[in-house]
């Protein structure tokens, strides 16, 4: 499992001016909402939003990973902001974030959606890693760095 798989450059965005966890989880929704026929952004931040409420996705070190799931949704798809300014995001760690990596995966998707999730948690728990996705300039340098990630 590859992340070039679940994400393409145009569903990444470096330097955001993102300035809310309500604006960037509307952001990723619509970065989203691009590789699904059947899932809009209004439903796909509604289950971002309602997963968020169960308890925040912020990982620690900067980093969260919003995800959910859908009926509408028929595959996997991921997202990536990197924000210019970090901002609050109710993180286990209490720290601003500034990476984001959101996905949704279909409703029925649970073993897959655990498999994602584990590797973008390790993948985001290398501080090496980290410090490279905050300094790519662009968004086809960012998906050379996370598809070079998930072959290693």
């Amino acid at each position: 499992m590859q992340l070039s798989d679940f994400l393409s450059p145009e569903r990444i965005v470096c330097g955001s001016q993102a300035s809310s966890k309500k604006r960037v989880l509307e952001l990723l929704s619509e970065l989203l909402a691009t590789d699904q026929q059947n899932a809009g952004s209004t439903e796909i931040f509604e289950s971002l939003i309602s997963r968020e409420r169960l308890g925040g996705t912020g990982i620690g070190y900067g980093v969260a990973i919003p995800h959910g799931r859908l009926k509408s949704c028929d595959h996997a798809s991921a997202a990536f902001v990197q924000l210019k300014q970090p901002i609050d995001f109710d993180a286990i760690d209490k720290q601003p974030v500034d990476l984001l990596f959101a996905l949704i995966v279909p409703e029925e998707s649970s073993q897959e959606h655990l498999k994602l999730l584990a590797m973008l948690a390790g993948m985001f728990n290398d501080d090496e890693f980290r410090q490279r996705a905050r300094q790519c300039p662009d968004n086809d340098s960012m998906h050379q760095l996370l598809s070079e990630q998930t072959r290693n």
